[in-house]
């Protein structure tokens, strides 16, 4: 695993979509409403079952006890633990609507439990939630099934109740372990706790447990990062997303509760990119792309040697690309060639769902250009690597004549050791891989129309 440099990161140290999706969210529109997405569920009811990609599911639970001042996810911070209740009453509404349009026991390859913290619902609620998708769907036994916990909300009882209901992957929230930094964004929990229940887990035998770091947050510096990163590599997790803050308090209000003056600058926030490659590089874990990183012997890294990683709303997998039901407020789905987000307040969500009507708020059906570039932009981001003649086969276009500016485009990033060009494909380097989206960006034809970026996520 190549190291980038501290001049390169620097040059690159710009936001960038993070490609979940393509067309980004934010080119998502009001006009598709709940009528269009009944569409896509019927296209693929009516499809040859043995024909149909394969089905994951989201469920996103928006509920946190407390609110952490870096958070740019959607949730609602509260204490008041009836809210569960009543939010899975309506999940249930929701999961009846898609059962009745698109019928039940289709097979679910992937499940995912995001947040808020799903951790804030009770082992019963809990219960009953893996209980009614059980009823509306059918799990393979081999699937991938993984829930967000907040460290501070489980112990080693509850982390065993989670296997029991047949969670095999957990993704812990660290961010940081200095205790100024927590103190700094409004998330106290001691090393201590986080070494407790990792060790639990272990115990416990999940297939996969993945902790977030984040650089960048108020406080922070290279020495007391080193020191995280240090703590982090002796827990030795199987996989590590490591984000880079962007301070956006326009956008999200809990920001706006963070101390600009103590965050770090350009270079000590670069330096502790380069350090936190260093030490996974020395640690033995692989550079799987973007903000992950994996042990050699993990599913993503095994998936992307065999070039059959996928990149999806919950970032990469190892499972094949997959149609996407998201349940829950403000959840995104995707079937064939559209996206569909749910309505992001609950007054909104439960209202949809009284009047018996999924709960859209917008989404997008793609156009032919779209699919093509979407294939572009995953190969690139999933494999490192396209093949013309494969879009060529798959869409019936000359790729050169169809990407002749976006070719040219590319110029640049090739004289900087990010992409090498031939004339029968893209290859990106070992170092370009740490700037994967800049080379992606070039096919974005919305981002190349509206060079507007600071709505989006640092490169890395």
């Amino acid at each position: 695993m190549l190291i980038p440099s501290h001049e390169l990161i620097h040059r690159f140290d710009a936001s960038a979509p993070c490609y979940t999706t393509y067309p980004t969210t934010d080119r998502f529109v009001q006009a598709f409403a709940s009528e269009q997405l009944v569409q896509a569920l019927a296209q693929r009811r009516s499809g040859v079952a043995a024909l149909r990609v394969p089905l994951s599911i989201y469920v996103h639970i928006p509920f946190c006890e407390s609110l952490c001042y870096f958070c740019a996810c959607h949730k609602i911070v509260t204490r008041q633990h009836a809210h569960g209740e009543t939010y899975l009453h309506y999940l249930g509404r929701e999961l009846d609507l898609y059962t009745a349009h698109l019928g039940t026991g289709q097979t679910v390859s992937q499940l995912h439990l995001g947040g808020g913290s799903p951790t804030f619902l009770s082992d019963v609620e809990l219960h009953q939630l893996m209980a009614m998708l059980r009823q509306s769907f059918r799990f393979s036994a081999d699937g991938d099934h993984c829930i967000e916990v907040d460290p501070r909300t489980v112990d080693s009882v509850r982390l065993a109740t989670l296997a029991e209901l047949g969670f095999n992957r957990l993704s812990f929230g660290v961010q940081d372990f200095d205790p100024a930094v927590q103190q700094a964004v409004h998330r106290i929990q001691p090393a201590e706790q986080v070494f407790s229940m990792m060790s639990a887990a272990r115990v416990v035998g999940f297939e996969s447990i993945n902790m977030d770091l984040i650089c960048g947050l108020p406080q922070q510096t290279p020495q007391s990062f080193d020191r995280t990163l240090a703590q982090l590599v002796q827990l030795r997790p199987d996989c590590i997303a490591l984000y880079a803050y962007d301070h956006l308090p326009q956008r999200f209000k809990p920001q706006r509760r963070i101390d600009v003056a103590a965050l770090p600058d350009a270079n000590a926030r670069i330096c502790m990119q380069m350090h936190a490659f260093s030490a996974f590089q020395a640690a033995g874990y692989v550079h799987i792309g973007m903000e992950q990183f994996a042990l050699p012997s993990h599913a993503l890294a095994i998936a992307k040697r065999q070039g059959r990683l996928h990149r999806d709303l919950q970032g990469y997998n190892s499972q094949p690309d997959a149609d996407l039901i998201g349940l829950g407020v403000c959840a995104i789905g995707k079937l064939g060639a559209s996206y569909s987000q749910n309505a992001k307040t609950l007054d909104a969500y439960y209202d949809n769902l009284q009047q018996g009507r999924l709960p859209v708020a917008r989404g997008l059906a793609l156009s032919r250009d779209d699919l093509v570039r979407r294939s572009v932009i995953m190969a690139l981001v999933c494999q490192g690597q396209l093949d013309f003649e494969s879009i060529e086969l798959g869409y019936l276009i000359d790729f050169k004549r169809y990407f002749s500016a976006e070719l040219e485009m590319l110029g640049g990033l090739q004289a900087q050791g990010l992409v090498e060009v031939s004339d029968t494909g893209l290859q990106v380097t070992a170092t370009g891989s740490y700037f994967v989206c800049s080379v992606a960006m070039v096919f974005d034809r919305y981002l190349q129309a509206d060079r507007t970026r600071a709505k989006f996520s640092r490169i890395i």
